[in-house]
């Protein structure tokens, strides 16, 4: 299963451009256990169903290991790992959400995909200062959609951050 973000957004490029406008932002909703997550839409490559990694010697136990993408060495970070969630077993819902970032292709295991949506600013709300053994430096913000919590992640700020070495420092 492969899905293109960008066939995705094709019928919707004047909704988008409309969207900006008003003050709202597109995510791409995924799970990991009980929590949901979103991601800025826009580093979205594509979605792919898992397919196991070539594991690479020494490197942390987050980074799954290396894909090959239409030619393109693709590492694979398993965010459960990286943000501290237990493990689990994969099965057919989890997927490899394919981003770009900072010009460099990097694919996140997830449990599931749920939809993109588009939600205005202003229901966006920041994220609750905690303690400082929470590193609460990857997440924007949280969002309520229905009853659900919706917790907003600058998925480029944490592909690139120093500790995950995928983004070469010359480049941040």
């Amino acid at each position: 299963m492969t899905m293109s973000v960008s066939s995705a957004q094709a019928g919707r490029g004047k909704d988008t451009a409309g969207a900006a406008a008003q003050g709202s932002a597109e995510f791409l909703t995924f799970r990991l256990g009980a929590e949901e997550y979103g991601i800025d839409i826009l580093r979205v490559q594509e979605i792919r169903s898992y397919e196991e990694p070539t594991r690479i010697a020494n490197s942390p136990s987050f980074i799954k290991g290396v894909v090959n993408l239409r030619g393109v060495i693709v590492p694979v970070v398993d965010l459960r790992i990286k943000l501290g969630c237990e493990t689990i077993e994969y099965n057919g819902f989890t997927v490899v959400i394919v981003l770009n970032v900072k010009g460099r292709v990097v694919g996140a295991v997830v449990d599931s995909v749920s939809d993109v949506l588009e939600l205005p600013r202003s229901e966006i709300k920041p994220s609750p200062e905690m303690s400082t053994s929470v590193d609460t430096a990857f997440i924007t913000g949280i969002a309520s959609v229905g009853d659900r919590m919706l917790i907003l992640m600058d998925i480029e700020a944490l592909m690139s951050s120093s500790d995950m070495g995928l983004i070469d420092s010359a480049l941040q």
